[in-house]
């Protein structure tokens, strides 16, 4: 019975001595944590920034020029903030400019220049063979002769897209004939026919005559006979 009680004991002491080790161990980590929380804090900050600076050195200039001005406007009081001056127009890339206007020279010009910002335009201010002149010398033959092509095409499908018309002989119009002047020409030969004398303007002298029987009458410019006017002897229609 000694021996048990003295096992009990021992195993209570043991115990006791395990858990106020475990205490001490939990208070001690406890403390070494509390100290050191400072120095964690300051590595994540710094973990942090090398993350940001890694990241700005991957993205483009314009992208890191924005972050570090968002990153000041951040820092920097409300009252000390200045705003952003606009990009000169010589900064400004040809990609992010629109054709000065709706011209078709301006927009092929644009065109031209997004795909070759160096590319260089002469003035061309003479006649156009002064020009085509004028160009030929700034080209190589080589260049030239490209040029020289495609003007031939371009002729050509002006030439298919406007075709000449048939240059055709005017046909002059038949001259219309007033009522005196059909009778008057009328065709062939018809013996006791009677035909009018007209004026210079087609219309029927006021004197009419018929050879056939001798008579004349005077009559309006239209033909139409006054009646009573119908004689043989001497008549006075004017």
């Amino acid at each position: 019975s000694r021996r048990s009680a003295f096992g009990r004991r021992a195993a209570l002491s043991t115990l006791s001595i395990l858990v106020a080790l475990l205490i001490a161990g939990q208070a001690v980590t406890i403390y070494f944590v509390y100290q050191q929380s400072g120095q964690i804090s300051k590595l994540t900050r710094t973990s942090q920034n090398l993350q940001l600076e890694a990241l700005q050195r991957k993205l483009p200039k314009s992208s890191k020029s924005t972050g570090n001005m968002k990153m000041s406007m951040v820092n920097t009081p409300l009252a000390m903030r200045v705003l952003p001056l606009a990009p000169s127009l010589d900064d400004t890339p040809v990609k992010d400019m629109g054709p000065p206007s709706n011209k078709t020279e301006d927009q092929v010009r644009h065109l031209l220049l997004q795909a070759d910002p160096k590319k260089m335009f002469p003035e061309l201010k003479d006649s156009l063979l002064g020009n085509l002149k004028s160009l030929k010398k700034t080209m190589t033959d080589a260049d030239w002769k490209s040029f020289e092509s495609w003007m031939h095409k371009w002729l050509l499908f002006e030439m298919a897209k406007s075709p000449k018309p048939d240059e055709r002989k005017a046909v002059p119009a038949e001259k219309v004939q007033t009522k005196c002047q059909a009778e008057a020409n009328f065709g062939g030969v018809h013996p006791g026919r009677f035909r009018p004398e007209c004026d210079e303007n087609g219309d029927y002298l006021p004197k009419q005559c018929h050879a056939g029987t001798g008579y004349c009458w005077c009559c309006y410019k239209n033909g139409t006979k006054i009646e009573g006017t119908a004689t043989r002897g001497e008549l006075d229609c004017s």
